[in-house]
């Protein structure tokens, strides 16, 4: 971990997981931020797309935007979704990717794990997956991925110079990424920094 990491990225680590568990069981609960079909359409995916995947696909998206509009995927490319949750992102690249391309999820959370598995073995596709691991060391080999892709997840993340450096080795030289999240362009005090509440809420 970086040196001038502010929080305990252990302790935050775990109030992500405890979070994100929460909504991969109860996806309709009540929770700071939106959630699902609702969110999905708010946030400008297709609705033709979403309209086609099964609720389960859909129901735990807890996102804060659209990396596909900054460019749709092509046929064939290989995928990295970090922090992939309960699929919803995975399920769409798979669409863009066809079955020529390949998928696949990285997440910690072992109930987003088994819901997103449970969903790509429901609607058949066999070239998605998803693996369990850190977004701080993925477990990709060096250069596999043509793109990678988040959403709402580095910012949960504390040491950042790590993420951005683990994304540049699973990469291709020339691939791409794609990401939403979250940014704060004022100063924040270091007492804020250091409340792990208020990186989850």
């Amino acid at each position: 971990m970086s040196t001038d990491t502010m929080v305990d990225a252990v302790a935050l680590r775990e109030e992500v997981k405890q979070k994100y568990r929460e909504v991969a069981v109860e996806p309709h609960g009540s929770y700071h931020f939106h959630t699902g079909r609702p969110l999905a359409r708010r946030l400008g995916y297709d609705d033709a797309v979403v309209g086609a995947l099964p609720d389960v696909a859909v129901e735990s998206f807890a996102g804060v935007g659209d990396p596909f509009s900054l460019r749709p995927l092509e046929a064939g490319e290989r995928v990295v979704d970090i922090g992939s949750g309960g699929g919803f992102d995975c399920f769409v690249a798979a669409a863009q990717v066809g079955a020529g391309g390949h998928v696949v999820g990285i997440d910690m959370t072992e109930e987003m794990l088994t819901k997103s598995r449970a969903t790509a073995n429901r609607m058949g596709l066999r070239h998605v997956e998803f693996r369990e691991g850190l977004v701080e060391r993925m477990p990709i080999e060096d250069g596999w991925a043509d793109v990678v892709i988040s959403n709402g997840v580095i910012n949960l993340c504390a040491d950042k110079r790590a993420v951005f450096a683990e994304i540049d080795r699973v990469l291709r030289p020339g691939g791409t990424l794609q990401f939403a999240d979250i940014a704060n362009g004022q100063p924040v005090p270091e007492e804020a920094v250091q409340n792990i509440d208020l990186w989850t809420a």
